[in-house]
């Protein structure tokens, strides 16, 4: 795992997703905008998950928009990271 507070990434990116519809984006920015969603992001216990590529791609969507279809499961394999450190399951989610 990366050392965000000794390496920050130089652009920072937040999703929002209610387990129903596509995730939306809800932040993004860079240098100290970028600061400030990861300081939120660790006050509030937000898993942090670094991919520059994805970051970028996910730079270019307008704030509010949905992610488009093409990044699906990229942005999926996100999500289930997250929920997994977290010790959370999704919305909806039942044990079989």
């Amino acid at each position: 795992m990366t050392d965000y507070q000794a390496n920050p990434p130089d652009l920072a990116i937040a999703l929002k997703y209610d387990g129903e519809n596509a995730p939306r984006l809800t932040a993004k920015g860079r240098g100290e905008l970028a600061d400030r969603i990861l300081a939120l992001a660790n006050k509030h216990a937000v898993p942090l998950h670094e991919d520059v590529e994805l970051a970028a791609l996910l730079s270019q969507i307008p704030l509010g928009d949905e992610i488009p279809e093409a990044l699906y499961r990229a942005v999926a394999e996100v999500i289930a990271f997250a929920f997994l450190i977290s010790g959370k399951r999704p919305p909806g989610y039942e044990d079989i």
